[in-house]
């Protein structure tokens, strides 16, 4: 999930059809990942109740930053020529998890990694 992504869960046009698809990825027994850095782009306010509870709910990944990692995100900044390094975490997770990518800019992630997966929210 990019930040676009959580920060539809507590917009109210969106909210409902993004936890909708959240719980039918829950029943078909899929999984969820966020990097923590866009959790940082999109916490704004204690209110954010349906963001709050995602972070908290078990079966969520949080994808932390380690040095490994970052030089592995600012090598494919380099190589895709996007200088957005949460963008390009949410990408590189997205691979090494073989999940879509839920995001509101599919532009940006498709500049990243054209062969990924999209939900547009």
């Amino acid at each position: 999930m990019d930040t676009g992504a959580l920060l539809a869960l507590d917009q109210p046009s969106k909210a409902l059809l993004m936890q909708g698809r959240l719980d039918e990825l829950r029943r078909r027994g899929g999984s969820i990942c966020i990097p923590v850095g866009a959790i940082a782009q999109a916490w704004r306010s204690p209110r954010q109740v349906r963001l709050a509870r995602l972070l908290g709910a078990s079966d969520v990944d949080l994808a932390i930053m380690t040095v490994a990692v970052a030089r592995t995100v600012g090598l494919l900044c380099a190589q895709s020529s996007h200088s957005d390094v949460i963008d390009v975490h949410v990408v590189l997770c997205a691979r090494g998890r073989h999940h879509a990518v839920a995001t509101s800019d599919p532009d940006d992630i498709a500049r990243i990694d054209p062969s990924l997966p999209l939900i547009r929210v």
